[in-house]
C-alpha cells in the first residue's frame, strides 16, 4: 500500500509539473508563436482532473521493467498518456482532429514534450521517495 501511495503522489506531482508547463507555455505565448492553439486558463476545474489522472497514470510505474533506469522508464511510460491524448481525447472527446492537428501542426510535438515532463517528474518523485 505504501508503494501505491508513493507512486500515486509522485504521479500527481508530475501532473502538477506538466500542467504548470502547459499553462506557462500558453501564458508566455510559446505555443501561439509556434501556431499551436494550446493556452489553458489555470483554474481548479482545469487542474484537478489533470492531477488525478496523473496519479492514475503513474501506476504504470509498477510494471516490472527498467527498475534501475527510472528516468528512462518515465520517458517511455509518458508515451502512453501521449497516445491517448493524441488518438482518443483530441479526435473523439475534444473534436480537434486526429493528433489535435486542428490546434496546429506542431501539437503532437508539444503533447510529447508536456507528457515527458510528467514522466520525468514522476520518476524523480519516485526515486527521491524511495
Amino acid at each position: 500500500m505504501k508503494k501505491l501511495m508513493i507512486y500515486f503522489a509522485a504521479g500527481c506531482l508530475g501532473a502538477l509539473a506538466n500542467s504548470l508547463t502547459v499553462w506557462l507555455f500558453g501564458h508566455f505565448e510559446i505555443t501561439k508563436a509556434m501556431d499551436v492553439a494550446i493556452a489553458p486558463t489555470l483554474n481548479p476545474a482545469w487542474l484537478y482532473p489533470r492531477i488525478v489522472w496523473g496519479g492514475i497514470w503513474s501506476l504504470l510505474f509498477l510494471l516490472p521493467f527498467m527498475k534501475s533506469k527510472l528516468l528512462l522508464k518515465g520517458t517511455l511510460l509518458s508515451l502512453a498518456p501521449t497516445a491517448i491524448q493524441l488518438f482518443v481525447v483530441f479526435p473523439y472527446k475534444a473534436h480537434k482532429g486526429m493528433a489535435g492537428l486542428e490546434l496546429g501542426l506542431l501539437t503532437p510535438l508539444f503533447v510529447v514534450f508536456f507528457n515527458w515532463v510528467w514522466g520525468f517528474v514522476t520518476a524523480l518523485g519516485i526515486k527521491f521517495a524511495r
